[in-house]
């Protein structure tokens, strides 16, 4: 099913707690996926607490074929959406921090 070296290439898998911030679905719609053997999987354990890993494109699939390509759709854009506001706020804040080291040093110039 995965090419050699899919599960090593950066973005191309994610944990089953990241698939229900991005896609909307929980450790059992994966579960599910993986007895079906639509899904690939790897455990891993961060700091005792166990978790999934599944590749992003098989559980992509999955979800289309399960929910529709329309949930998909739907729940990308609300992710890409989420991505875009953090950056924003992040670029207010550096820009914010800017503005009042530029004030200290012309105030300091005078």
């Amino acid at each position: 099913m995965a090419e050699p070296g899919e599960w090593n290439q950066k973005g191309a898998s994610l944990s089953d707690v990241t698939a229900l911030k991005e896609y909307g679905v929980d450790r059992a719609f994966i579960v599910k996926g993986i007895r079906a053997g639509a899904l690939e999987y790897r455990q891993g354990s961060m700091h005792g607490n166990p978790y999934l890993k599944v590749l992003r494109g098989q559980l992509e699939g999955y979800i289309a074929k399960k929910q529709g390509a329309r949930h998909l759709a739907e729940a990308k854009h609300a992710a890409e959406l989420r991505k875009i506001s953090s950056e924003i706020t992040s670029l207010k804040r550096r820009l914010t921090a800017l503005q009042k080291r530029k004030v200290e040093l012309e105030s300091g110039k005078s």
